[in-house]
């Protein structure tokens, strides 16, 4: 019994002793595999895959027999260089010449310069002038395709709020053109049919009629010259009311020789709202006596004709 117990406690020592080599020698082969790992900066799982693969958990081998491993080289990543500040912006100039090629914003497929604005208003001047006047004027025209007398060209000067008739100075130009995004004549043609409808609108249409006094009057006027209204109104309001022809007869034959602000605003409403047969024109109402005069006057011409 007693060498039966001496047995069991050698067993157990025996193994007790190669649970703990084997766990030493693992330890051992682990750090080394760390180690190598941070050293080298080698894939650490095909170093411990290799190092397991060594290991003799049964046997009595040293350590460095149990952790031989072959050296492999593996193959080294390179890190991405990040783009130059002018890669990067080529990169950015492209995608966005593409994009505006895509979205067709301007007719000519180039984006506004006003540069480019500055070099059109000088095709209609000299080099060194700052005011574009009558002759530059009528061959602005004539490129454009409009005639000078054209109702659109009145709807053109209203956007660059130009302040005097026959001129457009470089800043009225430039502030309207850019508006606009025109800075060619071909860009201009484009938008000419944008123009003609502010006119069929009423609202605008109101205002760019209004606008007409102003542009169309002498600078240090407050009225227009009877002349120059006929002129204007037969522009703005020539083809669009039934009685211009009789009131320009009118103009012709009365005493008055200018038209006031007031007249001139009047004329507009009375032709929006008075039916032609005149059938609800009141005599007692607010308008100015020019209007009262017209009524009764075509009163008389149509009682002769009858």
């Amino acid at each position: 019994m007693i060498e039966l117990k001496k047995f069991e406690d050698g067993l157990k020592t025996f193994i007790l002793w190669s649970l703990f080599s084997a766990y030493k020698e693992i330890l051992i082969c682990v750090a080394i595999a760390i180690r190598s790992i941070l050293e080298s900066k080698k894939d650490s799982s095909h170093i411990i895959f290799q190092q397991f693969n060594t290991l003799n958990l049964g046997g009595s081998t040293t350590a460095g027999e149990h952790c031989h491993w072959e050296e492999e080289e593996m193959p080294i990543r390179r890190k991405r260089s990040s783009p130059t500040f002018d890669e990067a912006r080529s990169k950015k100039v492209k995608v966005s010449s593409s994009w505006t090629r895509r979205s067709g914003d301007d007719s000519d497929g180039e984006t506004f310069s006003s540069k480019r604005c500055i070099a059109w208003f000088h095709e209609y001047t000299g080099p060194d002038e700052d005011t574009l006047g009558p002759d530059g004027m009528e061959k602005f025209c004539e490129d454009t395709g409009v005639e000078p007398e054209n109702v659109v060209m009145l709807a053109l000067a209203w956007k660059l709020e130009a302040k005097t008739m026959g001129f457009f100075t470089l800043a009225e130009w430039l502030k309207g053109m850019t508006e606009l995004q025109c800075d060619c004549t071909s860009k201009l043609q484009a938008k000419l049919d944008y123009l003609r409808s502010l006119l069929d609108d009423p609202i605008y249409f109101k205002n760019i009629y209004r606008y007409a006094f102003d542009f169309a009057r002498g600078k240090d006027q407050r009225s227009m010259e009877i002349d120059i209204a006929k002129a204007m109104l037969t522009i703005v309001l020539g083809r669009h009311w039934s009685l211009f022809g009789a009131f320009h007869q009118f103009l012709d034959q009365s005493k008055y020789k200018v038209i006031n602000k007031d007249q001139w605003c009047n004329i507009l409403e009375f032709s929006r709202t008075i039916y032609p047969d005149l059938s609800n024109y009141d005599e007692d109402g607010a308008w100015p006596v020019l209007l009262d005069e017209f009524v009764e006057w075509l009163k008389e011409q149509r009682t002769m004709s009858s």
